[in-house]
């Protein structure tokens, strides 16, 4: 179970104006696009303009029926809610009259403190989505169990589309990665293995397997879903396969996952301090 994420966002934003908040990610279909547009628009103001808004698609039909929605409508709802929530956080009287959502004369009583609004990252596992997120937003974050191989031909289809519907080379290239970092890359794989294991069978229960592209998929052996997916390692491995992200793939945001249900939290602060002390400054330099 995980906490509400802008419940969760809303007291980091009323901590802090000095680092980024994002949403990682907003199943925007099972939202109305009134109430989302109005929390963030909150949230953007309460966080200093610190808000990056990620909203996704989602691919559990249980998750729609729980909301009593039907899945093969997602795409349109998404798309629709996401136009309507740009417009919202205009400012100006919005009429829209559409197959999902109808609104009259409706109007945010806050805006946004970012202009002309938050930046959006869409998040997409297969080559459609790829093709949405370069229309429809302004980076595509990258997801954490694809190969680089298969993110690498995925970016591209990315940054050709967007070409292809002239609009401007995305900004930002976020990629997210699951994370264990130990003194010895022995340490990081069984420290990191049983979670890891847990989490993916859940997945497969929840067959996120069959969301992949389809170069990519899940090996049952956890050496090889681990490769050129996990960053598992001592500082100098983590160093390494970032520094491979950064070259191929032009990351320029890197966000990493390092705690898993079950886990104890002295291995997720190592992990962060190893990360802190050991990788992020070297690769800085670099």
């Amino acid at each position: 179970m995980y906490p509400s994420p802008l419940m969760t966002l809303a007291v980091l934003a009323a901590r802090t104006q000095r680092i980024n908040l994002g949403t990682n990610m907003l199943l925007l279909p099972l939202h109305q696009p009134v109430d989302v547009a109005e929390q963030l628009a909150t949230l953007d103001v309460i966080c200093g303009g610190q808000l990056i808004v990620g909203v996704g698609l989602g691919y559990r039909d249980a998750e729609n029926a729980a909301m009593g929605l039907d899945p093969r409508q997602r795409v349109g709802r998404f798309a629709e809610a996401l136009h309507v929530v740009e417009r919202l956080w205009g400012g100006e009287p919005v009429t829209h009259a559409g197959k999902h959502f109808t609104l009259r004369e409706a109007r945010l009583s806050m805006t946004p403190l970012q202009r002309p609004r938050p930046p959006i990252w869409l998040a997409a596992n297969t080559d459609p989505g790829v093709r949405r997120a370069a229309r429809l937003g302004d980076a595509w974050l990258m997801n954490p169990h694809t190969t680089l191989g298969a993110l690498e031909r995925q970016l591209a289809l990315f940054h050709d589309t967007r070409r292809a519907e002239r609009r401007a080379a995305a900004r930002e290239i976020p990629l997210l990665r699951e994370c264990c970092v130990a003194p010895t890359v022995a340490a990081a794989m069984a420290e990191g293995r049983p979670y890891l294991e847990a989490k993916y069978g859940a997945y497969r229960g929840w067959e996120q397997d069959k969301a992949l592209p389809s170069d990519d998929a899940w090996s049952e052996a956890f050496d090889e879903l681990a490769r050129d997916r996990f960053l598992l390692g001592d500082p100098a491995r983590v160093r390494e396969d970032i520094a491979r992200y950064r070259e191929r793939l032009g990351v320029t945001t890197l966000i990493v996952r390092v705690q898993w249900p079950g886990m104890a939290q002295a291995a997720v602060l190592r992990t962060i301090r190893l990360l802190g002390e050991q990788v992020l400054p070297a690769l800085s330099r670099s």
